[in-house]
C-alpha cells in the first residue's frame, strides 16, 4: 500500500494503488506541455470579508519521491485558515493534497481534511485514470477520461493556452467533487490591469461559471484575474455572495517558473 503522511496523521491510499495501478503502464496517457509552474512554487493569499481580513491560504508544489506506474508526480498541498476574531464564530482549518501526474496533468490521489465551523470532512479519492474510475474506499464512480480534482483543476487550467482567446470564449473540463462529476467552465472576459498591495499587474480576467442559489446569487458572481504571463497565477478573486462579498488577493509568491507580468 502507498502511504501518505499528512498534517493530521496518516492517510492510507486504499485499494493498493501503488501495486494495482502498475498495469496501466501500457496505457497511452496524454502529454501536456507545462510552462506554468514547477516544484518549489508557493503562493500565499489573504482573504477579506468586506473590509476585514478573514483568512489566509497557501498553495505549494512539493517534490515527490513516490511514483505511480513509474510516472513522476507533483505533490501539491493547499492550506486554509481563518484569522483573528473569525476563529471565534467560524473557525476554519483546511488541508488539501493532490498527487498529480507530472506529464498528463491529472490526479492519481486526492486527500481532503477540512474543519469548518465545527464540521469535519475527510475525503480520500483514488483516481484510476486508465480505467475511468474513482474510488473513495467504499464506492467506485465512473468518470470521464482525464478527470481532475478540486486542486489539480487549478493547476491544469494554468497549462491551457489562452493566447488566442477571445472575449466570451468558454473553456471546459471535468472535475470530481464530493462524489460527483462537475463540468467546470471558465469564461474569458478580456484583459485588464489591476493594482494590488504587491503592485500593478497585467492580467487575464475570467469568470468561472458556478452554481447559483446556494452561495452565489448569479452564475457569474465570481471573477478571477490571473497574471498575463506564462505562470498564469491567480492574483485576485472577487465574489458576491448571498450575504456580503469576499475578496482574495495574492500577498506573496516565490519559486515561479517564469517572470511575472508586474508593471
Amino acid at each position: 500500500m502507498l502511504t501518505i503522511i499528512g498534517a493530521s496523521g496518516m492517510a492510507q491510499a486504499y485499494d493498493g494503488i501503488y501495486y494495482e495501478q502498475n498495469n496501466a503502464s501500457v496505457f497511452n496517457f496524454r502529454k501536456i506541455k507545462n510552462q506554468a509552474f514547477k516544484i518549489g512554487e508557493k503562493l500565499t493569499y489573504r482573504m477579506h470579508y468586506g473590509f476585514v481580513d478573514a483568512g489566509e491560504a497557501t498553495l505549494e508544489v512539493l517534490p515527490c519521491d513516490k511514483k505511480i506506474n513509474n510516472r513522476e508526480l507533483f505533490h501539491v498541498v493547499g492550506k486554509g485558515k481563518t484569522l483573528g476574531a473569525f476563529n471565534w464564530f467560524y473557525k476554519v482549518r483546511d488541508r488539501y493534497e493532490t498527487y498529480m501526474d507530472a506529464e498528463a496533468m491529472f490526479p492519481w490521489m486526492f486527500i481532503r481534511r477540512v474543519y469548518e465551523g465545527g464540521i469535519e470532512i475527510n475525503q480520500d479519492y483514488t483516481f484510476y485514470q486508465h480505467k475511468k474510475s474513482v474510488s473513495d474506499g467504499k464506492k467506485k464512480y465512473d468518470v470521464p477520461l482525464n478527470i481532475q480534482d478540486m486542486i489539480s483543476s487549478y493547476y491544469y487550467a494554468r497549462t491551457i493556452d489562452f493566447s488566442g482567446a477571445k472575449k466570451g470564449d468558454i473553456f471546459e473540463f471535468n472535475s470530481f467533487v464530493d462524489g460527483e462529476v462537475f463540468p467546470l467552465k471558465i469564461k474569458f472576459l478580456g484583459k485588464e490591469t489591476i493594482k494590488l498591495r504587491k503592485g500593478k499587474f497585467k492580467c487575464l480576467k475570467f469568470c468561472p461559471i458556478i452554481q447559483s442559489g446556494r452561495i452565489f446569487k448569479k452564475e457569474e458572481d465570481l471573477n478571477v484575474w490571473i497574471s498575463d504571463d506564462k505562470n498564469k497565477i491567480p492574483l485576485l478573486a472577487k465574489a458576491k455572495i448571498l450575504v456580503g462579498s469576499i475578496k482574495m488577493e495574492v500577498t506573496e509568491y516565490k519559486g515561479l517558473k517564469n517572470p511575472v507580468a508586474k508593471l
